[in-house]
C-alpha cells in the first residue's frame, strides 16, 4: 500500500515539529486552572484516574478502528506502550506528587523541582541507548542554555534555593523525584519508538486505555472503594472534562503527532516548556504570583533554544530502521 500524500497541515507539523512539542507541553500546564478547583477534596490519583477514564471513553472508537494496525507493534512495541501507560502515565505522577508532599513536610521544595529537571538528561541517554540517536556538537551548548533558562524561571525568587535544599535534602524526596523524572523521560523515548509502528491516534489511545486499569488498582490500594466516592457532579463539568479535553486529549494528540517527526533527544528539550508554562500561568489570575525579570529572561532563553533546535534539526524518518526492526520482532 502506498503512502498517503502529505497534506499542507501535515507538512507544516513536520516542519515545526519541535516547536509543536513545546506547544503540547504548554497545553499540559493549562490543567492548573481546572485542577485548583478539585484539589480541595480529590487527591492527585483520583483526579488522574477520572481524567484517564473520560479520555478513554473518547478514544475507544479509535482503538476499535485501528485494531488491525496494532498487529504491527510486535512484542517489543507492546512492551514500549505498556511502559508508557504504567510508567509515564500512571506511576510518574504519583511519584512526583509523593516527592512534593515529602518535600513540603521537610520544607525542601526546591529539591523536588531541581532533581525533576534531570528528565531531559535521562531522556537523551535513553534515546542514545534505545533509538541510537546521535547529536551534533552544537546540541550540547543548546541543552545547557535551555537548562539555565528553566532554572531562572523556577528559582527566580531565590536562585540559591536548590543548593540550600540539597544540603538539607532528604533521600526519599530525591529518589521519588528522580524516579518520576526517569519514568517521564522513558515515556518520551518509548513513545518515539512505538510511533515507528503505529500512528499518533493509536499511540494516544493505547496510552490512556492501558493506564486506566493500573490507575483504578492504585486508587483501590490507596483508598479502597471510598476513593471513588469523593467525586461531585460539579467536578466533571467543566473541570474534569476540561482537563481531559485540553491538557489531556488535545495535548497528547498534538504531542504524539509532532513526536513522530522529532528525535526524542530534541523533543525532551521542547518538553521543558511545561514547567516554564506552569510557572507563568501561576502569575496570572486567579493565582497572581509575582513575575520576576529573571523568569522573562529564562523563558526567552528556552524559546530561543526550541526555535534553534527546530531550525537545525536533522530530517527525521518515521523511526530509524533499526528501531522498526526491533518493534516488529
Amino acid at each position: 500500500m502506498g503512502a498517503k500524500p502529505a497534506t499542507a497541515a501535515g507538512v507544516t507539523i513536520d516542519r515545526f515539529s519541535v516547536v509543536l512539542v513545546a506547544v503540547a507541553a504548554t497545553l499540559w500546564a493549562t490543567d492548573t486552572y481546572f485542577r485548583s478547583q478539585l484539589v480541595t477534596h480529590l487527591s492527585a490519583t483520583e483526579i488522574v484516574v477520572a481524567e484517564d477514564a473520560l479520555i478513554t471513553l473518547f478514544l475507544i472508537p479509535v482503538l476499535v478502528r485501528s485494531a488491525g494496525q496494532l498487529r504491527h507493534l510486535g512484542p517489543r512495541g507492546w512492551l514500549a506502550v505498556a511502559g508508557i501507560a504504567v510508567g509515564a502515565q500512571s506511576l510518574a505522577t504519583i511519584l512526583f506528587t509523593a516527592s512534593f508532599q515529602a518535600a513540603a513536610s521537610y520544607q525542601v521544595f526546591a529539591e523536588t523541582f531541581v532533581l525533576q529537571q534531570t528528565q531531559p538528561l535521562i531522556a537523551i541517554l535513553l534515546a542514545w541507548l534505545i533509538l541510537g540517536e546521535r547529536r551534533r556538537a552544537w546540541f550540547w551548548p543548546a541543552v545547557a542554555v535551555a537548562l539555565v533558562g528553566v532554572y531562572l524561571v523556577l528559582f527566580a525568587q531565590d536562585p540559591k534555593a536548590p543548593l540550600s535544599a540539597l544540603q538539607r535534602g532528604r533521600m526519599e524526596v530525591g529518589l521519588l523525584a528522580l524516579g518520576a523524572a526517569a519514568l517521564w523521560a522513558s515515556g518520551t523515548v518509548l513513545g518515539r519508538f512505538a510511533l515507528g509502528a503505529i500512528n499518533f491516534w493509536s499511540m494516544t489511545a493505547l496510552r490512556f486505555t492501558l493506564a486506566l486499569p493500573v490507575l483504578v488498582v492504585i486508587v483501590l490500594v490507596q483508598y479502597g472503594l471510598a476513593g471513588f466516592s469523593h467525586y461531585r457532579v460539579s467536578d466533571f463539568v467543566p473541570n474534569l472534562l476540561a482537563i481531559a479535553l485540553v491538557p489531556g486529549l488535545l495535548a497528547l494528540l498534538l504531542y504524539y503527532r509532532a513526536l513522530s517527526r522529532t528525535p526524542a533527544s530534541l523533543a525532551t528539550i521542547a518538553e521543558m516548556a511545561y514547567p516554564v508554562a506552569a510557572t507563568l500561568i501561576a502569575s496570572a489570575p486567579p493565582f497572581n504570583q509575582p513575575l520576576y525579570p529573571a523568569q522573562v529572561v529564562g523563558t526567552a532563553l528556552l524559546i530561543g533554544v526550541i526555535v534553534f533546535l527546530n531550525l537545525t534539526k536533522e530530517r527525521a524518518a518515521e523511526v530509524s530502521q533499526a528501531a522498526l526492526k526491533l518493534a516488529e520482532s
